[in-house]
């Protein structure tokens, strides 16, 4: 019986192999459209379509090769079967292991359920099971159909030409169609597989491109691996399988070093272009441009010329006090006497240590407390201690709110520890925590040996990979540690999902962690909702925004399913003014394939936009969360003119910086106010 259920294998076993990889390949495919956290171009689902069916058609393939051999071995030793040919054994044997580790796998999975800050092993070990039952399945479903066909082909003498027909593929898409049928008359949401609106079409050609090409890149490895093997064991002794080895070893040692190579030569790049001079801000400013309390200026310990691009930026886009005598042409005056209507407190301290101002993180330091010394910043109320993003940037709406509300008594302090875009500066966050945390460890010095009375309040904040690595210097000291360094408030935008300190302090119960102290919230309105003493006891606030990939993408996304992926979730809510709540009801776990639309997701999340809060843009958002984290008086009208006036910053430092403005002079390389 199970011979006959088998059927007909004119290729053999590797074509079995396949075709069960086909079939389960094809059954992922309807999945890896569906929504996920933003909305994505087809040539991003074809990319996510193209790498989804791939993998798991390699993956599948290689455990259903398991099978095979496990089925090999068995077979001769079963006494039931020996009157079937050798290959008809085998195949029986093989759907007999298919059959068996489906309860197993499922077994395994129940018998490993997920837990909060589950370590590697156990989620890889839980992944294997799922792999194992998938393949199982989809092999007993390709037996099955091929089962039929064959039978089919008989009753009509069809001489093989319907046994014959490549089944697999259908068969995957028809299962995963009954699959999601299911799941929706299961569902409360009336439409739970509803899929993002991308040209089908176009995103299918993509996909075959992406496959196509993975295709050709294996064969080509594989043909030269089988060269050199052939080749190598003529010369020299030994067997041609293991010198078939020491090619493909060769192969991907050599293509290690290629990318390597080209790595460092885009980083070069990338670290050259974030040194070099702009049209606007070049060699030398006009000195109004750059006061007396603004790092790289006339009196400043820190040279211009080291600042590096952002900076530059930075320091000349600081809020002064009162208006500027001559501005460049289309830069309003948005001073802190027009904004608020009332006169600066003080002159805004503005420190920043570019990474070429030290040749290490001790110099860089001792910098940035002479610069607080020269500036007289440890008479301001409020000390801004700020982790700059990897390529340097400082979020401006943020300091520019800080100075406002705070009408110019603020000091802030960056430092910078690289010039590379954040995902390329992944390897610098411990040295970026060691200077965070020398710098934290001199300002608790010097402030100790102040009157009381005399002393600012400390406060923190950083955006992206710099909220990673102001975080990090916390680590393992949960929320005991901000207040042992004498940290009286933070506040932290899109940090990323790879923050141990983030997940130590919002995951398992801790001894050192205090949970009224740590919120994290999608916009203010979640915030302010909070009962009025809750709110007023917490001390560290995440601002992540729940369509913003950077704060949800993991490599524990391939074996684990993510505490932000509940299942029974509502729909996604619109909140006017703010980035939207929730996850998509559609979007649910699956291995591989969210992993792969998360990251599509965090890279889209990046992408310079409107100015809206929305994904990574966190823009918007900051001028009520300064306020009520850092505790900064302001009516609300006061509030409304300071967003109305980050706003106008904003699109004057975008048409500032992106083209040469009228009257620039290249022979100086600054820009002449009209």
């Amino acid at each position: 019986m199970v011979t006959r259920i088998v059927g007909r294998d004119v290729h053999g076993l590797s074509r079995r192999t396949a075709q069960t990889g086909l079939l389960v390949a094809a059954f992922v495919v309807p999945g890896s459209f569906a929504s996920s956290l933003t909305p994505r171009s087809w040539t991003d689902q074809g990319i996510i379509t193209g790498l989804d069916t791939t993998l798991n058609y390699l993956l599948t393939a290689t455990t259903q090769d398991v099978v095979e051999a496990a089925a090999g071995g068995v077979a001769p030793r079963l006494p039931w079967l020996r009157a079937d040919s050798p290959a008809a054994r085998q195949r029986a044997v093989a759907l007999l292991l298919d059959l068996a580790i489906v309860p197993l796998g499922v077994a395994a999975q129940r018998m490993l359920p997920r837990v909060p800050d589950e370590s590697v092993a156990r989620g890889l070990v839980r992944q294997a099971a799922w792999r194992t039952t998938a393949t199982g399945a989809g092999a007993a479903v390709f037996a099955l159909v091929q089962s039929g066909t064959d039978t089919l082909d008989r009753r009509v003498g069809a001489g093989g030409r319907i046994a014959g027909f490549p089944v697999a593929v259908p068969a995957g898409l028809a299962l995963a169609a009954a699959v999601d049928h299911m799941r929706k008359t299961r569902s409360a949401d009336p439409d739970p597989g509803r899929r993002v609106p991308t040209a089908p079409v176009q995103s299918l050609a993509a996909s075959a491109g992406v496959i196509g090409f993975l295709t050709a890149f294996a064969a080509a490895e594989h043909a030269l691996a089988e060269l050199a093997g052939t080749t190598l064991s003529r010369a020299l002794p030994g067997p041609q399988r293991w010198w078939r080895l020491t090619g493909h070893a060769a192969f991907l040692g050599l293509l290690a070093i290629g990318g390597g190579a080209l790595f460092d030569h885009i980083v070069r790049g990338l670290e050259a272009g974030a040194t070099n001079y702009e049209p606007v801000l070049g060699a030398s400013v006009p000195p109004e441009w750059i006061g007396p309390t603004v790092s790289g200026g006339a009196d400043s310990r820190v040279a211009w010329a080291s600042l590096g691009r952002e900076g530059r930026r930075h320091a000349a886009t600081h809020v002064r006090p009162t208006p500027l005598p001559s501005r460049p042409e289309g830069v309003p005056d948005l001073s802190i006497r027009t904004v608020m209507g009332r006169p600066a407190r003080a002159t805004p301290v503005q420190v920043y240590v570019g990474l070429d101002s030290g040749a290490d993180a001790r110099t860089r330091v001792a910098l940035a407390m002479a610069e607080l010394d020269r500036t007289d910043a440890w008479d301001r109320s409020l000390l801004m201690l700020i982790s700059p993003t990897g390529t340097g940037y400082v979020n401006y709406c943020a300091v520019a709110a800080a100075q406002y509300l705070t009408l110019g008594d603020v000091a802030t302090v960056t430092l910078q520890y690289s010039k590379r875009p954040s995902p390329l500066s992944l390897g610098r966050i411990g040295a970026a925590r060691e200077q965070n945390r020398l710098l934290m460890l001199h300002v608790l010095e010097r402030l100790r040996g102040r009157p009381a009375g005399r002393r600012p309040r400390v406060v923190l904040f950083g955006e992206s990979l710099g909220a990673h690595t102001s975080q990090d210097m916390l680590m393992h000291w949960g929320t005991l540690g901000p207040q042992a360094l004498g940290i009286d408030r933070a506040l932290w935008i899109g940090t990323p999902y790879s923050s141990k300190w983030m997940r130590q302090v919002t995951g398992l119960p801790r001894p050192d962690v205090d949970p009224t102290l740590v919120g994290v919230f999608n916009d203010h309105a979640q915030y302010a909702a909070l009962p009025a003493d809750d709110r007023a006891r917490l001390r560290y606030v995440l601002v992540s925004h729940d369509n913003d990939g950077v704060t949800k993408f993991g490599a524990d996304l391939v074996t684990s399913r993510p505490r932000w992926l509940p299942p029974g979730r509502p729909p996604v809510q619109e909140v006017p003014g703010a980035s939207p709540r929730g996850v998509p009801p559609a979007m649910r776990w699956r291995p591989v394939t969210t992993f792969l639309q998360t990251m599509i997701d965090m890279k889209n999340a990046q992408v310079p936009g409107a100015y809206r809060a929305w994904a990574h843009d966190y823009r918007p958002d900051l001028t009520r969360f300064i306020r009520d984290v850092y505790g900064l008086p302001a009516s609300d009208d006061e509030l409304i003119r300071v967003e109305q006036a980050l706003e106008k910053r904003e699109a004057a430092r975008e048409r500032l910086f992106s083209a040469p403005p009228a009257g620039h002079d290249s022979d100086t390389g600054s820009a002449v106010p009209r």
